[in-house]
């Protein structure tokens, strides 16, 4: 009997598919630029059939995928071109919230929830899950604590990692470690689950988690500006540091290239400024008190900084549905891009004093392998994270002879100017397929070390997502 076979007879023909027609959603990425087939897609109900699947997987040394919503933007959730085909063990009909502990101000769930599932669930009991991104309509909890998702309230409240408590996690010989502990202090030895937050699957595979919760704002207040330069959004960040900072939740700046880009693909977007300009920024505060005292301190920072000349133009949203509004614009800008062309996503991080010469290195950089390339600027400010995205149209990508090659050289110079300003070449997608040789190049030695001495404790037979994150030694 085959494996299929075997997972058929032990979780039913409906819990395993098999053939391209029906793992095909499985099998490629959401951009369509990685695709390889899979041994078959098993869709486990609980965490007792996912550390059963996985037992029967390692005695017969097939690798192992764990797939959230498969939503990755480096190749790390859909199985790589060399090796043997994996057993994709999918998590969507593992999507329950088990309970809201209001007292404790924590929430656990399956990982197989959608991440909008887990904040709709919070909001209904008064609180907030903070976690939140453009993909939270499809990307699954397990899936963002795998890849330590970071997002737009990162300045507030912090990374996925600092929103989790517990979790329970199959092993790679089967074994279920329960960690769901829903303490702020636990004081008793390593850590663990910090170990597969962020591992992408490659020591363990998530099951359920342990949220932390924070108390629900009552008010928001929102503002889209148009500036002239990334100096001056830093200028700007400053001064509503200091005025307001306890209640920023989110400082985005995007480019007038990003800003086309989503106005041109996205029926029912609309510039919210009159003019154009190079470079925008959506700002949100919010907290528990008034609303018409947070729109006050909003309007109050902006006037310093419009006195200042700092802001060429603004609004402030007037309402929930103008904040609806601003916001859409903002988590519209990975589907806009796909349809715009070939977009070399970067996702590198680098001291929040030096984002605006990162960009400006950054430019110079790739124009000197393509000159006058498009490029796509999407940054959470706040936190130093920059996606600095260079663009090739379809006809263009299609003309270029070694594609990879092509690729790899774009995004590692740009890599390069992050490296030099003290910043990292992956602030929160992850590595996946695509930055497995600038962990090679970038990451000390006895970094490296450590993590593949790590990954062969818990994983010695190497079957977790292999290919993933670390390069072979």
């Amino acid at each position: 009997m085959t494996l299929p076979d075997t997972l058929s007879a032990l979780l039913g023909p409906d819990a395993v598919l098999r053939g391209p027609a029906d793992t095909a959603a499985f099998t490629e990425d959401w951009r369509g630029r990685f695709r390889e087939e899979a041994a078959c897609v098993v869709l486990p109900r609980s965490s007792a059939e996912v550390a059963e699947v996985v037992r029967l997987c390692s005695a017969q040394r097939v690798p192992v995928l764990p797939q959230g919503g498969n939503t990755s933007l480096s190749g790390g959730s859909v199985p790589a071109a060399n090796g043997a085909r994996p057993v994709i063990i999918g998590l969507s009909r593992m999507r329950k919230v088990i309970g809201v502990d209001t007292g404790n101000n924590s929430m656990e769930v399956e990982a197989g929830c959608v991440l909008q599932t887990v904040q709709e669930a919070a909001i209904a009991a008064n609180r907030l899950y903070p976690v939140s991104l453009g993909a939270e309509g499809s990307s699954q909890i397990g899936g963002t604590i795998a890849t330590n998702a970071g997002g737009t309230s990162v300045l507030r409240y912090g990374n996925t990692r600092d929103n989790v408590l517990g979790l329970e996690v199959v092993l790679p010989d089967g074994t279920l470690w329960d960690g769901r502990y829903a303490l702020r202090k636990n004081n008793t030895g390593y850590d663990l689950k910090h170990l597969f937050i962020g591992a992408e699957g490659t020591l363990g595979i998530i099951t359920r988690a342990v949220l932390k919760l924070h108390p629900l704002p009552t008010a928001y207040a929102v503002a889209w500006l148009g500036v002239d330069s990334p100096e001056t959004v830093l200028d700007i960040l400053a001064l509503f540091q200091e005025g307001c900072s306890a209640q920023m939740s989110a400082y985005e700046m995007i480019n007038a290239q990003q800003l086309d880009n989503v106005l041109l693909h996205m029926p029912g977007r609309r510039n919210p400024l009159t003019g154009a300009h190079p470079w925008h920024v959506l700002i949100e505060l919010s907290d528990t008190g008034n609303a018409e005292a947070l729109d006050a301190r909003l309007q109050q920072v902006l006037e310093q900084a419009m006195a200042r000349e700092w802001v060429r133009d603004a609004v402030i949203a007037a309402n929930h549905a103008q904040r609806a509004t601003l916001w859409e614009l903002r988590h519209s800008v990975s589907e806009a891009n796909k349809k715009e062309g070939v977009g070399l996503t970067t996702d590198c991080a680098v001291p929040v004093s030096k984002v605006a010469e990162f960009i400006a290195r950054a430019t110079v950089a790739v124009h000197k392998i393509v000159p006058d390339m498009p490029v796509a600027v999407v940054a959470h400010m706040g936190d130093g994270n920059a996606h600095f995205i260079p663009f090739f149209s379809f006809e263009q990508w299609a003309a270029v002879p070694d594609q990879k090659a092509m690729a790899h050289h774009v995004r590692h110079v740009v890599n390069e100017v992050s490296h030099e300003l003290g910043g990292t070449f992956s602030a929160e997608h992850g590595i996946g397929q695509t930055l497995i040789g600038e962990m090679a190049h970038y990451k000390p030695a006895a970094e490296l070390q450590l993590m593949h001495a790590v990954k062969r404790a818990i994983d010695p037979l190497g079957l977790f997502n292999p290919g993933r994150v670390l390069p072979p030694q």
